[in-house]
């Protein structure tokens, strides 16, 4: 996406990358979008790097993003919604999802219709790593027959580049 200004319809809350702490975008803040994927922005901002959430979106004039899942008949969950879900997670600094990444470790549901998460962060000291969880919990909320969604995060083995898919370090220029 190429970079633009634009300004705050109203007033919003951002966290800085790549430390999470929250900060006050007052209405009629002109910015720079330098990435919308996945429903959530990237902004610069005063210097900084900046993520609004997708509940934020009409904050900057765009429609929020709505997963929403067709209710499989069988009353089970269906692993590839909980996939798609978790394809529209987005690093705020990096635009490739989380799954291409190679950050999700493990996905696995249970009798109890959980779904269970093992994750990592490109770097342990990530700020957003948080904010990258609740994402991943809130996405896949929204998954029909999800009872409860438990995101742990895990650092070894440590990421690598090597851990994305191709097409993630072709997009990336890495590979």
């Amino acid at each position: 996406m190429d970079q633009r200004v634009i300004n705050t319809h109203r007033d919003c809350t951002a966290r800085l990358v790549p430390t999470g702490d929250l900060i006050e975008i007052p209405k009629g803040t002109f910015l720079t979008l330098s990435q919308e994927l996945g429903g959530t922005y990237t902004i610069i901002i005063n210097g900084n790097m900046a993520r609004i959430d997708a509940l934020d979106a009409d904050a900057l004039g765009f429609e929020p993003l709505v997963l929403s899942y067709e209710t499989p008949a069988d009353g089970n969950i269906d692993l590839e919604q909980v996939q798609h879900a978790l394809q529209t997670v987005y690093d705020p600094e990096i635009p490739v999802n989380i799954v291409d990444l190679g950050l999700i470790y493990r996905c696995e549901t249970d009798t109890q219709k959980r779904i269970n998460i093992d994750m990592t962060l490109t770097s342990p000291g990530c700020g957003m790593g948080p904010v990258l969880v609740e994402d991943v919990k809130t996405r896949l909320s929204n998954v029909p027959n999800v009872s409860e969604v438990n995101v742990v995060l895990v650092f070894e083995p440590p990421w690598s580049r090597d851990m994305m898919t191709e097409e993630a370090q072709l997009e990336l220029g890495l590979f």
